[in-house]
């Protein structure tokens, strides 16, 4: 298909349009065509076809798109980097946890804003199904919003709020499966034969039985297995995650347009950033694992092409925790370099955080970094510490046997560890799910027991409290200092928040430990943060001031790449940043132990005057226990 059919596709959906309108679009359609037609034709035989009717649901989303986000279109079009800023800092929060209802979230964009946030996702606020619906991720409505948290109405007006005062709302959107209960769903179990289509559905077991034969569980404990047989349908449905959780069939180009539909709509309502979960799992081939396949990527390609020329604003951030070698290619490698997803969890640097924790040594951090793969410089990484998960210690063999470590008994030790087991261990956590093959266990917990603070306010022990303090510190130093994307801070940590036991007295979250660290935003504790001297005034300001520092500085940019650099301490890690207005090198201490300053290491990177860019103040003489700077040649 060539762009003049593709655009008079669109236009015939749009009316009369002006010289200069038409003029845009016409050159949005020559620059994103050509990605389109190469994701649709490595996946669909009757490409051309998909593409006629894809103009179609673009030109229709445009005809509705309002004037506001037209315009910040033509911003996003003009600022490609806007993502990539040094000032974009993300905040993750559930809304009813938060802050009650969407309007209530609206009431508290002054706290966002004096953390420094401009990115907010909202975890899953669609309509669920009832009952058990895997935290909001069994979608049964992708039109409506949770009856408790109020309508598509207030959503459009929170996204209208949010954009005012600078804030990008990112939203979650399921890929791989909707809820037993969604309307495709439905008219699936009824009969509906298109609608069957849009599912993955088996007269016996023949085919299951085949797929499982190399298809991992995700929840072995409370969902075994990758199939479930359905009275209504008469035959055995894919359920990758669990029995209520129906996995779509992307290979009928139905689906493709109906979530691109979706996303227009959606995007049309004011959401920035579609956070695509369960994205690696969204192709199905016999003989693998069902996960990492190339028309994944082909897909996502044709679903960002079109949103690029349908609207422009929006960004993709690919839910995609996966081994390295495999997540490089969601933000794009080979023909995809740079043409799938804007954004991806950087699941690694998470886990080497923690694990640096533990043990004291960063020999292991430094190499998995030094092998991570290099991202296209005009994507970025979405940075964390914790989230919504639990924790999958996901060390690779390879790293571990380099640095002379097994890794099944790394990842034994850290479970342990962070179970609060192990001698020694300052943390507080629980395990969850165990691979019977491997031994693996997850773990779940929040930032500040998992970082020591529960155990050392139990003991009351001051330099206890201290040390907890200024380890949780330390971490967020370190994913907000990484500068290859968007720092996210998770709900509550920036106040210290502990696990929130009470979780199993709610009869939707008992079963399912994850909800540790998913506690109720403590609004009186929120307050304490103007108290000096009061835990959640340390760590408040100490991430405002990680934050602030970031934003004033240019290497943060993350086009840029970051360089793990080895150095005869193992207790350090140091980051190199290399920019046109200079280098930047980030020096970590992970001990209790004052450790000496790596003042060689520096000036072999040309840094003679080390200046801490955070404290605005010299480098000092020796670093502290948990010490984090971001350094740069003081100038003469």
């Amino acid at each position: 298909m060539n762009e003049r059919v593709f655009f008079a596709g669109m236009a015939g959906q749009m009316g009369a349009l002006d010289a200069y309108r038409s003029a845009d679009l016409e050159a949005r359609v020559c620059r994103y065509l050509p990605e389109l037609m190469a994701g649709l034709q490595a996946v669909y035989p009757e490409a051309p076809a998909v593409a006629a009717r894809v103009a179609e649901v673009i030109g229709r989303s445009l005809a509705e798109r309002p004037q506001d986000l037209q315009a910040l279109d033509l911003k996003r079009i003009h600022t490609p980097d806007w993502f990539q800023e040094p000032q974009m800092h993300g905040y993750i929060a559930y809304t009813d946890r938060f802050a009650g209802t969407l309007k209530g979230v609206g009431q508290h964009i002054g706290y966002l804003k004096e953390l420094g946030i401009r990115y907010l996702h909202l975890m899953p606020l669609l309509l669920p199904r009832e009952g058990e619906n895997d935290g909001g991720y069994a979608v049964a409505d992708y039109r409506q919003v949770r009856p408790d948290l109020g309508t598509m109405d207030d959503l459009e007006a929170l996204c209208a709020q949010l954009r005012r005062e600078g804030i990008s709302l990112c939203l979650d959107l399921v890929l791989n499966h909707v809820a037993r209960e969604h309307p495709w769903a439905l008219a699936a179990r009824q009969g509906d034969p298109k609608y069957r289509g849009y599912f993955y559905i088996y007269p016996d077991r023949t085919l299951p039985d085949a797929f499982e034969r190399t298809l991992p569980e995700v929840f072995p404990d409370f969902a075994p297995g990758n199939f479930t047989w359905d009275d209504e349908v008469q035959g055995w449905v894919w359920t990758t995650f669990n029995s209520w959780q129906w996995d779509v069939n992307w290979s009928n180009p139905e689906v493709f347009l109906e979530y691109l539909e979706l996303i227009l709509w959606l995007a049309n309502k004011g959401v920035e950033v579609f956070r695509l979960d369960a994205i690696a799992f969204t192709w199905k081939r016999l003989g693998t694992n069902c996960q990492n396949q190339p028309e994944v990527h082909a897909l996502t390609q044709a679903l960002r092409a079109a949103v690029r020329i349908g609207a422009p604003a929006v960004a993709f951030k690919a839910e995609a925790i996966v081994a390295p070698e495999n997540l490089i290619a969601y933000l794009g490698t080979g023909t995809h370099y740079g043409k799938v997803s804007d954004l991806a969890y950087h699941n690694t640097l998470m886990v080497q955080i923690w694990s640096s924790l533990a043990s004291r040594d960063t020999r292991l951090f430094t190499q998995a970094l030094q092998r991570f793969p290099q991202k296209p410089p005009s994507t970025a990484w979405a940075t964390y510490l914790r989230c919504h998960d639990d924790i999958g210690w996901a060390i690779s063999d390879i790293d571990a046997a380099a640095v002379g470590l097994s890794g099944p008994a790394h990842r034994h030790f850290l479970s342990e560890f962070y179970r609060g087991d192990f001698p020694g261990s300052f943390a507080r956590g629980m395990h969850f799910q165990a691979n019977p093959t491997t031994g693996d266990r997850r773990t779940s917990g929040s930032t500040a027991s998992l970082a020591g603070l529960e155990t050392a306010l139990e003991s009351g022990h001051p330099r206890q409290i201290s040390l907890a303090l200024e380890r949780i510190l330390l971490a967020h130093a370190v994913f907000i200092g990484y500068g290859e994307g968007i720092p996210l801070i998770y709900m509550g940590d920036e106040l210290g928040l502990l696990n929130d036991y009470g979780y199993v007295h709610e009869p939707a979250h008992k079963d399912d430990n994850r909800w540790l660290h998913r506690p109720k935003m403590d609004w009186a504790k929120a307050e304490k943060r103007h108290q000096q001297g009061t835990v959640e005034h340390r760590i408040f300001h100490g991430i405002k001031e990680l934050l602030e520092a970031r934003a004033r500085i240019p290497q943060m940019h993350a086009a840029f790449p970051t360089q793990a650099l080895w150095q005869p301490n193992p207790h350090l890690l140091l980051l190199k940043r290399e920019h046109p207005q200079g280098r930047l090198v980030q020096v970590y201490n992970f001990s209790e132990q004052d450790q000496p300053f790596p003042f060689e290491a520096l000036r072999q990177e040309g840094i003679v005057q080390p200046f801490d860019l955070i404290t605005q103040t010299p480098a000092p003489a020796y670093l502290e226990p948990y010490a984090r700077l971001w350094l740069t040649q003081h100038p003469v």
